[in-house]
């Protein structure tokens, strides 16, 4: 079992900056992809960024491309999602999850992830 609890969500105005960080406990944190996904009110969840067990690959969504970039830490169990250049239509669930699958490049689903967060709610007013 690996358990994930993900922090640094907010309210922000549009412009603004946010950096959610997922803690993870459990299992070896580097055996594991990680990923970011999120999720509106109304809306379906969808994928925004993955990470690589060793950080060396990583994809973004095209809605968030060049604003969020995704990092990692091993040595604290740690994944990172900084979002610059925040917009009203990200506000959403931010949900950390983590894949046990062979993983360097390309969009996720949410069936490919094993453990899942709790979620952080981002707020981005207008």
């Amino acid at each position: 079992q690996v358990q994930l609890v993900e922090s640094g969500g907010g309210l922000v105005q549009a412009g603004g900056s946010l950096r959610l960080s997922c803690a993870a406990s459990g299992r070896t944190f580097s055996n594991y992809a990680m990923a970011w996904f999120r999720q509106a009110a109304g809306k379906e969840r969808e994928f925004v960024a993955g990470i690589s067990r060793r950080g060396g690959g990583t994809y973004y969504a095209d809605s968030v491309k060049r604003r969020f970039t995704i990092s990692r830490d091993n040595a604290k169990n740690t994944v990172y999602l900084q979002m610059n250049s925040l917009k009203p239509e990200d506000t959403a669930v931010y949900y950390c999850a983590a894949t046990q699958r062979s993983y360097y490049f390309g969009p996720l689903s949410m069936n490919d992830m094993d453990y899942w967060g709790k979620g952080t709610l981002v707020t981005v007013s207008s």
